[in-house]
């Protein structure tokens, strides 16, 4: 790995030097643990991001991610450059995690959460609070409503920031149809909160 994308302070990969990309980087990565931990320092938000649009909670989001990074460390040999990146082969990795954790979760109940307002911090005004709370439970409800084709390429997009072309690469579509996918879950989603003013 190049020696001028480890931070000087450090020591450790710094993810705002562009002059090694992803894919070289994870070609790296097949030998040397640096590089996957410059992969990681990039990433990790992205990916977490991703997840916690796809998780009840922090903690399972976090427990994903963790678990994405390791299934792409031990899977990084295979790994292959194409066109649409690193990114969208972690976040297909990402997917899949989020997939069979919902398959787990299927089998058992639920639990009852102990705070509704997510994110409401002691300063805030409790009336402004308690609005942005029942909006974004509100549009959680929306949102799992939709089919899961489009509630994951949602998230892909505004919680990973993937384009259409790497959202399609990760759920397997083309660029076209997951722009598609996307337009039409918007447009459901406006016309469900038209539907319901509450």
């Amino acid at each position: 790995m190049d020696a001028t994308s480890l931070s000087a302070t450090t020591g450790e990969p710094d993810p705002t030097v562009p002059l090694v990309d992803d894919d070289r980087l994870a070609l790296i990565a097949r030998s040397d643990v640096n590089a996957f931990a410059a992969l990681y320092a990039r990433h990790r938000e992205r990916v977490f991001r991703y997840l916690r649009a796809r998780c009840r909670n922090d903690d399972d989001a976090l427990d994903l991610t963790a678990g994405t990074f390791e299934r792409a460390l031990a899977a990084i040999a295979r790994y292959r450059p194409s066109g649409a990146g690193f990114a969208a082969w972690l976040l297909r990795i990402a997917r899949n995690a989020a997939i069979d954790h919902d398959r787990r979760l299927r089998a058992r109940p639920a639990p009852v959460p102990l705070r509704e307002a997510e994110g409401a911090s002691a300063g805030d005004d409790p009336l402004v609070a308690a609005i942005a709370s029942d909006e974004s439970r509100r549009l959680r409800e929306l949102v799992r409503m939709l089919a899961e084709t489009e509630r994951d390429a949602l998230a892909l997009r505004y919680s990973a920031g993937l384009t259409a072309r790497e959202i399609g690469a990760v759920v397997g579509k083309s660029e076209e149809a997951t722009q598609k996918i996307i337009s039409r879950a918007l447009a459901e989603l406006r016309e469900a909160y038209r539907r319901d003013p509450r």
